[in-house]
């Protein structure tokens, strides 16, 4: 009977349709724009008690130092450097605040987490993005390069037999030793090495690729070359392909110095910094921080769409070979290593090998974990961040509920 045969037809295919639709693997959540769904600790298999006391851990280590992060500059040791007049903007911040987001969802949140505030450091994760989208592009052709191939007057920073040396890799790992002034802050006056100030301008040059050393003026010059090959502010290329792509909010900025402007193609420009050493860098929420960590999580892809290729993440997240708890700007690694006295070290004893963490001073931290699938952002905290993030971990009752 034709009738019966064809129903059954379509109950079979009706079946086998909900049968695939019930084996297939869950869709990953992603946030739509100001809107994040939230999720109890329970429903992402941690436990609610375990995880409130990590926050206590961490409210508890709140930084004491004065929310006017300018008066902050000239209280802390970076207001005592030669050079450290602040030229870029700086903030009044919130209190200690942060988020802890599983599978996609805000399980536990505290604090102001829409101030937007600076984020020193952090800044160079973006930084050392909007580097990776010109690599992902061919704009860049190869990280070994020299940097000062891709600019209009390549003497103009990189015209030493030392200088002329350095790589976009160098200027990564922050191994290049660039020795220059830069938008009036010369190379070693951040941080400054030396018995006595009048030792801190002839320190001893490494050759480049050999000697780590964390240096904001380095950064700036990152920015700088990262602003020539793209011939367009820097903020503009992270929010086109980046920032709004991911849902974030309008309300974060992206500052360089009242001195950094330059002439690219006709149009006076700003060269962002890498940091808020000096004052500037990216000044943002915890919300669209906690965006920015979770792309990564998700190994670049949003919504199915590529913004950044996994190349280019499996780069960022490769150890130093000078060192090796380090990748590139700014991504603090958390793989084991053996120091030169054969003690091992590890960042976060109690976190996966693979975790990473973008850091900056404040502290502001933003920690991925894709074994637990896992993204967290703390600000303003000072000491027990290893503590906290232990408590966070052991808050997790099973394995990924996906």
């Amino acid at each position: 009977m034709p009738g019966k045969r064809y129903l059954f037809m379509a109950l079979t295919i009706g079946f086998l349709f909900a049968l695939t639709h019930i084996l297939s693997p869950q869709e990953v959540y992603f946030p739509a724009h100001r809107n994040w769904e939230t999720r109890t600790p329970e429903q992402a298999a941690m436990d609610a008690s375990i995880l409130q006391d990590a926050i206590q851990i961490a409210v508890a280590n709140e930084n004491p130092a004065p929310h006017d992060l300018a008066l902050n500059h000239e209280l802390s040791s970076f207001g005592q450097e030669p050079f450290s007049q602040r030229i870029g903007p700086t903030t009044v911040r919130a209190a200690i605040n942060g988020l802890i987001v599983r599978n996609g969802y805000i399980v536990a949140e505290w604090g102001a987490t829409n101030s937007v505030d600076m984020t020193f450091s952090v800044t160079k994760t973006f930084l050392s993005t909007t580097v990776g989208l010109a690599w992902d592009r061919g704009l860049i052709r190869n990280i070994h390069d020299l940097a000062r191939n891709y600019m209009p007057d390549p003497d103009e920073f990189f015209g030493t037999p030392h200088n002329s040396m350095i790589t976009w890799n160098h200027l990564l790992q922050q191994t290049s030793d660039w020795q220059g002034t830069l938008w009036g802050k010369p190379d070693w006056a951040d941080r400054p090495e030396g018995e006595t100030p009048a030792h801190y301008p002839n320190r001893p040059m490494s050759e480049p690729g050999t000697r780590y050393k964390y240096n904001d003026v380095r950064v700036n010059l990152l920015a700088l070359v990262a602003l020539n090959v793209w011939r367009r502010p820097l903020p503009q290329v992270l929010r086109h392909y980046v920032m709004d792509k991911i849902g974030a909010t309008n309300t974060w900025r992206w500052y360089g110095y009242d001195n950094s402007w330059v002439m690219v193609d006709g149009q006076n420009m700003q060269s962002v910094s890498g940091g808020g050493h000096w004052g500037g860098g990216m000044h943002i929420s915890a919300r669209d921080m906690g965006r920015f960590g979770y792309l990564f999580l998700r190994n670049g892809k949003w919504q199915g769409e590529r913004i950044i290729s996994q190349d280019w993440i499996q780069l960022a997240r490769t150890p130093g070979t000078v060192n090796p708890s380090y990748g590139y700007m700014n991504w603090f690694l958390n793989t084991p290593y053996i120091d030169s006295s054969g003690e091992q070290h590890k960042s976060i004893p109690s976190a996966p090998d693979t975790a990473v963490t973008f850091r900056g001073a404040g502290s502001n931290i933003i920690y991925i974990d894709w074994d637990n699938d896992l993204v967290v952002v703390v600000r303003w905290i000072r000491g027990g961040y290893n503590d906290f993030i232990s408590k966070v971990l052991e808050s997790i009752t099973t394995e990924n509920p996906g």
